[in-house]
């Protein structure tokens, strides 16, 4: 039961086991040119076979970690926390060597302890402490002395030593707190942008609800409106400026049970998987054609940038809804003719939407589209939300500047293969 949490498997052991083996290695090349050359140069004579022995080991053991490690994907707290006891043994062992508790080194068994406690849960750092306590504890009791006759040169050294190990402990437990913390801050900021996009699909998808019980309502006005629009048509009576406008008027009453007619369906059981695959710039031309239907009076020109033939995509009607508010809001911004830029490279699509307009203000650039503004006359309201939450449900991104030159540009990025 006292080892039941040890074994929970995760990437951040696996990444936290490869920093201890990392560190291992600087620790196991600083003991080794100890033992060669702190006997010669502090003339204090210490077993130098048995201890290289041990560091040999240590280094076998580190070797086949790495290997180890080097081939996994995930690591459990079980391993992780025996590579700590390993440490404290190692350490014990050179301790035990070497003076017992009275070797400076004896503090190097703090470090294992503040790793386990930012890395491993609460049981497995409850044991961890206590085999260190112990460890230190024996080292008071049980060790092989170092023959040295004169006390005042073996404070001094100690001393020396303890300040320098200090220093070494210091160092590597700040070293381990501030990796970790950013780690830990780095998830949180994940967490938190994870939980703002759940939120923000949450309302999109209760405005989904909300706009398809509005297309089902809208329904049957627009019928009585065509059926009247119709009858105004047959009147022979009506001048021809006059015919002229209501044939507009009934075009423009097709377009709006179109766009409800699509909303419902895509609203039911209709699956986005089964959207057909279109060359982009037949898909882009086509849709600009729809919305300028749509909107006769708006005028826009279409690039094609790239050379050879256009790559496939998918024309899914999310997509195709986040391009026509993105014209919309252009066109809102300016009557001047807006220009499509339609690029493609080995792994992206590329769709610029630029109008010459004032541009964006500076609240909309920096939101982004990651939250509604009240609607206003330059159409950057919740339209824009929604726009970015489709493109990014079909693995893309979207980009708003103001560039240099004047006017606004919106960017979409889209992968090749969207998923």
């Amino acid at each position: 039961m006292l080892l039941a949490n040890c074994t929970t498997e995760n990437t951040d052991h696996l990444a936290n086991l490869r920093r201890l083996v990392g560190g291992r290695w600087v620790v196991l090349a600083v003991l080794a040119q100890l033992i060669m050359m702190g006997p010669g140069l502090l003339e204090i004579p210490v077993p130098q076979v048995p201890l290289l022995g041990i560091v040999a080991i240590a280094g076998f053991f580190n070797a086949f970690a790495q290997w180890r490690i080097a081939r996994s994907k995930t690591a459990s707290a079980g391993e992780l926390f025996s590579h700590l006891l390993f440490d404290i043994g190692l350490l014990s062992a050179i301790v035990f060597l070497s003076g017992g508790a009275a070797n400076p080194l004896v503090s190097l068994l703090l470090p294992p302890v503040a790793i386990a406690a930012l890395t491993l849960p609460a049981r497995c750092v409850t044991i961890i402490v206590s085999v260190a306590i112990a460890a230190y504890s024996l080292l008071m009791v049980y060790y092989l002395p170092l023959p040295m006759a004169d006390a005042t040169r073996a404070t001094r050294i100690h001393l020396g030593g303890m300040w320098l190990i200090f220093v070494v402990s210091a160092v590597l437990i700040g070293w381990l707190i501030v990796r970790t913390t950013r780690v830990i801050r780095a998830r949180d900021a994940e967490l938190a942008t994870a939980r703002e996009q759940a939120l923000r699909d949450e309302r999109i998808m209760a405005m989904g609800t909300l706009a398809a019980g509005a297309a089902h309502e809208l329904g049957t006005p627009l019928g009585t409106m065509a059926l009247l629009a119709g009858e105004l048509a047959n009147d022979a009576s009506l001048s021809a400026p006059v015919r002229e406008d209501i044939a507009l008027l009934r075009q423009q009453i097709g377009v709006c049970k179109e766009i409800i007619t699509g909303l419902s369906r895509r609203a039911g059981a209709e699956r986005l998987e089964s959207a057909p695959l279109q060359p982009a710039d037949r898909w882009l031309d086509q849709l600009r054609q729809h919305w300028h239907a749509a909107r006769p009076q708006a005028s826009s020109r279409l690039i094609i940038a790239s050379d050879g033939d256009a790559p496939e995509i998918v024309a899914d009607p999310r997509l195709e809804q986040a391009v026509l508010n993105l014209l919309n809001n252009a066109a809102n911004a300016t009557p001047i003719p807006l220009e499509l830029r339609l690029a493609w490279a080995t792994s992206d699509i590329c769709i610029d939407i630029r109008d010459r307009g004032p541009g964006f203000p500076p609240d909309v650039l920096a939101e982004g589209g990651r939250s509604s503004f009240p609607p206003h006359e330059r159409g950057s309201g919740v339209g824009l939300m929604l726009t970015r939450s489709a493109i990014e449900q079909l693995g893309g991104t979207l980009t708003l500047s103001n560039p240099e030159e004047g006017g606004a540009l919106v960017r979409i990025e889209l992968p090749r293969k969207q998923p």
